[in-house]
């Protein structure tokens, strides 16, 4: 093939540039993260304690929660400006977006409550009496439930979305932290960090269907502590973080059977795919880092500093796909 066909084939490639913005707990500000370049291009400040961290559907405004200011902050990504802040309840942690674009879902941990905030009318529309802790939340592909776990209680609580109700409690183990609905929305998965495992629900009616197990040869079991994950677009693996045990699972989503361990920096907590999810950003809070991951190989590829403490992870595509 000659040198020209070869600039042809490339430049025939579709775009896939794209950020991953990374929260800093110790530093109250975010890292931009090239994905073409693999270097950290930005750095804005935030609130105190910033941690959960996500886009609105069109990547125009991003939604940070400063755990230790209260307050979810609504962020222009193109300035890196706080626009204002929304009112969230007391630390809030992590939320879920509602596929209406409009209604947040925050899990506080401080208040034992779910508080639901429209980003439109910036005023809050419900709180919900949740179990002690509250930390994860997802929202149903539908947008008909919502999922608050917590991690005193042990539960995972299901919320209709239409009624702000709770309408079911579903005891997972020790210490849950992240849910998510399957693309499908026929399950959900809920980690627990403590108990070291996964639970997979039925959604229809809320029953137990898998469990996912995880052990790391030489490394200690109480250092296996699943916390965030991800699931590939296939919806065939599951990426899942594994906290100080510094490894991240490869999960067969059918047979819940762990695949491979990744070795990734230091107390992973969270993740993001690339826009083209070719690649997975690990957030490595002792370490300082993020870790690379190539998705077909299942490698690490690289690590790049970013700030003190780095905790959640969202993607922001910055072409057309």
């Amino acid at each position: 093939m000659t040198r020209l066909a070869i600039l042809l084939m490339i430049l025939a490639l579709p775009a896939h540039a794209g950020e991953i913005w990374i929260t800093n707990e110790k530093d109250d500000t975010v890292s931009v993260i090239d994905v073409d370049t693999l270097e950290v291009v930005r750095t804005y400040p935030t609130g105190e304690r910033p941690r959960g961290v996500i886009f609105s559907k069109d990547f125009s405004r991003l939604y940070i929660c400063a755990s230790d200011s209260n307050t979810v902050q609504v962020m222009d990504p193109e300035t890196g400006k706080i626009l204002h802040d929304l009112p969230s309840g007391e630390d809030p942690e992590q939320f879920a977006l509602h596929p209406d674009d409009r209604h947040l879902f925050i899990a506080n941990e401080d208040d034992a409550v779910t508080t639901v905030v429209d980003t439109q009318t910036r005023q809050v529309v419900a709180q919900i009496n949740v179990g002690i802790e509250p930390e994860g939340m997802a929202v149903s592909p539908d947008g008909k439930i919502a999922i608050t776990t917590s991690e005193t209680t042990n539960m995972a609580h299901w919320i209709d979305t239409a009624t702000y109700t709770l309408f079911a409690n579903t005891l997972v183990d020790s210490r849950p932290r992240h849910a998510e609905f399957t693309a499908d929305g026929a399950k959900l998965w809920v980690s627990s960090e403590i108990g070291g495992t996964i639970t997979v629900f039925n959604v229809a009616d809320q029953t137990e269907v898998g469990k996912v197990r995880f052990e790391i040869t030489g490394v200690s079991s109480d250092l296996v502590q699943p916390v965030g994950f991800k699931f590939n677009p296939e919806g065939t693996k599951a990426f899942v973080a594994l906290g100080p045990s510094n490894h991240v699972a490869v999960v067969n989503m059918t047979t819940y059977e762990v695949e491979t361990y990744i070795l990734v920096g230091r107390r992973v907590w969270h993740m993001a795919f690339s826009p083209d999810n070719s690649q997975l950003f690990t957030t490595n809070g002792v370490s300082g880092d993020v870790t690379v991951i190539d998705v077909a190989s299942e490698t690490p590829v690289k690590s790049i500093k970013v700030g003190r403490f780095p905790w959640g992870a969202a993607m922001r595509p910055t072409k057309s796909q």
